[in-house]
């Protein structure tokens, strides 16, 4: 699992997904997010507005790979 750190104490699923490069637009984020493709702590998140707080994992099926939101 690879660790992300943000420079605010919550960010957006989809501002998060920009943030670690795991998508090149906020339309790409959308399209993953609505697909059902993206994870929050075990649980499909259809939401790219959902709070993510420092210690939430993102997890992205297509890529099968975990990212915890840290605050630096």
């Amino acid at each position: 699992m690879e660790s992300i750190v943000i420079d605010s104490e919550t960010i957006n699923l989809d501002q998060f997904l920009k943030w670690a490069n795991l998508v090149m637009s906020g339309g790409e984020a959308k399209h993953l997010i609505k697909a059902g493709e993206v994870e929050v702590n075990g649980e499909i998140e259809l939401k790219r507005g959902k709070t993510l707080y420092p210690g939430d994992i993102v997890y992205l099926k297509s890529i099968d790979k975990k990212y915890e939101v840290s605050q630096g």
